[in-house]
């Protein structure tokens, strides 16, 4: 029987994506662009970067606590070879990973933590909970709106534009803050805090549409 809370430490962070400069930007590759802003976000020379596990992997120090960046190498629907590959040479448990994915079922700008779930249909995430042999890694799924019937791959692998890329930059930046917080504090004050969240033109929208 599991002994898990979801009160455990998060030791990995792992985000989604195709590796290839062809994919860099696109709806997909939203969980690699999450694990860059977090880099960007922490001092110069915090993390090394090495390359295990069919990964490009960021070893460092979160508060005085070891903390792995991951950004598989596999492309999506192999994720998992390289999550549980590493997961398994450090010692870490499915309950002490955060894996950080796109999502077509949530509007480009919102942000879903949870502790756990199925794999909604997503490639990368059903890789995951193969190769772990379990579904009770945390998650972050970064929205990034859903196509019309049957465009589905042209789409997630397009990129954004206008208003819509502002919009989804914002969501980035929140979503690097929202590991923080989950790193920090715990999953429960992170989930209550970027499960509301909403980019501000989102907002002023509906302040103008209410008067």
């Amino acid at each position: 029987m599991s002994n898990y809370d979801g009160n455990e430490r998060i030791l990995l962070v792992v985000g989604l994506g195709n590796p290839g400069a062809e994919y860099e930007g696109t709806r997909h590759n939203a969980g690699f662009m999450v694990i860059d802003r977090l880099l960007a976000g922490f001092p110069a020379g915090r993390f090394e970067a090495r390359h295990v596990a069919q990964s490009f992997v960021h070893a460092g120090m979160f508060r005085g606590k070891p903390l792995f960046l991951q950004k598989p190498q596999t492309f999506m629907n192999l994720s998992g070879l390289a999550v549980a590959g590493f997961a398994r040479k450090e010692g870490i448990r499915p309950e002490e990973i955060l894996v950080v994915s796109d999502d077509l079922d949530l509007p480009v700008g919102r942000l879903r933590l949870r502790t756990g779930g199925s794999d909604g249909g997503h490639n990368g995430l059903k890789s995951v909970i193969a190769e772990l042999g379990s579904a009770s890694f945390r998650r972050l799924r970064v929205g990034v709106g859903r196509p019309a019937p049957g465009g589905t791959i042209d789409y997630v692998l397009s990129k954004f534009d206008g208003a819509e890329a502002e919009r989804f930059g914002l969501s980035l930046d929140a979503a690097a803050e929202a590991v923080r917080a989950a790193l920090a504090g715990g999953m429960s004050r992170a989930m209550n805090k970027f499960n509301a969240w909403a980019p501000p033109a989102e907002d002023e929208e509906k302040t103008n549409q209410s008067q």
